[in-house]
């Protein structure tokens, strides 16, 4: 029940993210939406997908339709307020991503993947709900520039794997490596921690 508390709490944030994105591009209401709706399920939808777990969560539990569509109705009545929540909304979804890389990775276990499958995993099922929300929305997706998002993941599903090997109870090495994707993600952002710039001073 905690787990899927989590799993709720987030699944609104990435829904709001996604409602945040499509009104700065003036879709209208089916197309707010849809790119809430991606946001929200498409990486566990491509998780699912991946390792043979059909039908996917989404289909099987309405809870998520059911609360994406509740949120996409209140975040348009509240849009004009909307905008003083961004920092908010940033950090429940870097909590998102931390809780969700963690999810796609116990998905891996469940099955048998070995640890670098179930951090690719995990790091998919916090990412490419922005990567399609992106794409659809005429953008290079996050995890592809720069910025520190996908890498945050991949690091926080090491620290699982490492601790978890050196003895430490799985529920604290869980609780920890959600602790990492979170903290390298707002230090990064914090301090304009960036991956190497291959281009040199060139300009896109």
């Amino acid at each position: 029940m905690f787990y899927q508390t989590l799993d709720i709490l987030g699944t609104v944030a990435f829904a709001i993210s996604g409602v945040l994105v499509a009104m700065d591009k003036r879709l209208d209401l089916f197309g707010v939406l849809i790119i809430a709706f991606v946001t929200a399920i498409g990486g566990g939808t491509l998780r699912d997908l991946l390792i043979g777990n059909t039908p996917v969560a989404w289909m099987r539990d309405a809870t998520y339709m059911v609360t994406i569509v509740i949120t996409v109705i209140i975040a348009i009545i509240f849009s004009s307020r909307l905008k003083y929540l961004r920092k908010s909304l940033f950090l429940f979804d870097t909590i998102g991503i931390g809780l969700f890389t963690m999810i796609g990775i116990e998905k891996g276990l469940e099955i048998g993947l070995l640890p670098i499958m179930c951090i690719a995993l995990g790091t998919m099922t916090a990412s490419f709900g922005g990567v399609i929300r992106d794409i659809l929305c005429n953008e290079i997706p996050v995890i592809f520039r720069k910025e520190i998002y996908a890498t945050a993941c991949i690091v926080g599903g090491l620290s699982y794997f490492l601790l978890d090997t050196s003895g430490i109870p799985e529920k604290y090495s869980y609780v920890a490596a959600v602790f990492v994707v979170i903290l390298i993600r707002l230090l990064a952002v914090r301090f304009g921690i960036s991956l190497p710039n291959i281009y040199g001073n060139k300009k896109a």
